[in-house]
C-alpha cells in the first residue's frame, strides 16, 4: 500500500487514514477557497477530509470531493470524510435531522465518522452561539448518554459509517463507556495536540480504551482572532522544531505532524496554501529518531490555543479536568 495511504483500524472495524486535511477557515475566507484547497488536496494525496456542520462549508468540501470522484482521481470509498454534531443540536431528537442536513449539503449518501464537535449544550437553533442580552452564551442542559444513543441509532442507520467524540476528557469518555446497554464505543476522541499541548495522559486513556486519538490544530493553530490569543507563542517558530526540521530536510509543520504520527495520533494539517499542502505530505518520507521524540516530548507547556472560557460555566465544560 502507498504509504501515504495509511490507515488506522478503528474498533468498530473500519479504517481511518491517519493523516488529514482539515478545512476550518476564518469567516472572512471566502467559501469557494474551500472548495478550491480539498481538491488540491485530494489531488495532492489526502484521502482523510476533516469538515463540521459549524465550520460552514460543507457544500463546497462536499462538490470537491463529488468533482474529483466524477473526475477520476479517487471513489467514494477512497475518501474519509468527517462530519461534526454542533453543540447546539445535542438533544437527540435533533442529531438525525442535522447530520441530513449535513448529508443534504455535502450530496452524499453518508458519512464516514460523525463526531459530538463539543460536550458542551447550548440553546437548540439557527444560531451556532447563542447569546443573551449581555452577550452571554445561552446553554442548554442534555444527557450527553442520551445523544450518545441517537449517535447509535446513525451509524445503525448507515448514515454514519462511524461514530465519535471530540473535546471530552476522560471523564466524559468513562461516562459514554459505562453507559448501560452501550451499543457502539466512540471510535475516537478529536482534541487539541500538538508539542506545547501534547495530551501525553488523555493518549494513554485513550490507547487503553482502545480510542484513537485525533489532533487537531496540530501546527498550533490557525491563529483566528476570534478563538485564538494573538500574543500567544508561535508553535512553528520553536527553536527546537527548527532545528529537527532542519536536521531532517524538512518544515518544521511537517516535523509537527510526524511527531503525531509516530506517537500512535491521528493527525489533521490544516492549510488552503497549496505549497504547504504539498509539503505537509513529506510526512511519510522519514522518521524522527527516539532522541527527536523525547526533545519534542519536553516543549510540552499545556498550551491551549482554543480559547473556549466563554463555554467554561457550563457542567459539561471538558478542560477544567486534568485530562
Amino acid at each position: 500500500m502507498d504509504p501515504k495511504h495509511q490507515r488506522r483500524e478503528l474498533n468498530d472495524g473500519h479504517f481511518i487514514p491517519v493523516l488529514g486535511f482539515g478545512t476550518y477557515a476564518p469567516e472572512e475566507v471566502p467559501k469557494s477557497e474551500a472548495l478550491e484547497a480539498t481538491k488540491f488536496a485530494i489531488d495532492a494525496g489526502f484521502r482523510h477530509i476533516d469538515c463540521a456542520y459549524m465550520y460552514q462549508n460543507e457544500e463546497q468540501v462536499g462538490q470537491a470531493i463529488r468533482s474529483k470522484i466524477a473526475d477520476g482521481t479517487v471513489k467514494r470509498e477512497d475518501i474519509f470524510y468527517t462530519s461534526k454534531l454542533w453543540a447546539t443540536f445535542l438533544r437527540p431528537e435533533l442529531v438525525r435531522p442535522v447530520l441530513e442536513k449535513s448529508l443534504k449539503d455535502l450530496q452524499l449518501d453518508y458519512v464516514d465518522l460523525y463526531i459530538i464537535h463539543f460536550p458542551v449544550a447550548m440553546k437548540p437553533g439557527e444560531d451556532p452561539l447563542p447569546k443573551d442580552e449581555n452577550g452571554k452564551l445561552i446553554f442548554d442542559t442534555v444527557d450527553l448518554c442520551s445523544t450518545w444513543e441517537a449517535m447509535e441509532k446513525c451509524k445503525d442507520a448507515g448514515l454514519a459509517k462511524s461514530i465519535g467524540v471530540s473535546n471530552f476528557n476522560h471523564k466524559q469518555l468513562e461516562k459514554i463507556l459505562n453507559k448501560p446497554g452501550l451499543k457502539h464505543k466512540p471510535v475516537c476522541n478529536q482534541v487539541e495536540c500538538h508539542p506545547y499541548l501534547n495530551q501525553s495522559k488523555l493518549l494513554d486513556f485513550c490507547k487503553s480504551k482502545d480510542i484513537v486519538l485525533v489532533a487537531y490544530s496540530a501546527l498550533g493553530s490557525h491563529r483566528d482572532p476570534k478563538w485564538v490569543d494573538q500574543s500567544l507563542p508561535v508553535l512553528l517558530d520553536d527553536p527546537l522544531l527548527g532545528a529537527i526540521a532542519k536536521k531532517h530536510k524538512q518544515t518544521p509543520a511537517v516535523i509537527a505532524l510526524r511527531y503525531q504520527l509516530q506517537r500512535g495520533v491521528v493527525v489533521l494539517a490544516k492549510s488552503y496554501n497549496k505549497k504547504r499542502i504539498k509539503e505537509n505530505m513529506q510526512v511519510f518520507d522519514f522518521e524522527l529518531t527516539p532522541e527527536d521524540m523525547k526533545a519534542i516530548d519536553g516543549l510540552n507547556r499545556n498550551l491551549r490555543y482554543c480559547d473556549t472560557t466563554s463555554f467554561s460555566d457550563h457542567p459539561d465544560y471538558p478542560f477544567s479536568e486534568e485530562y
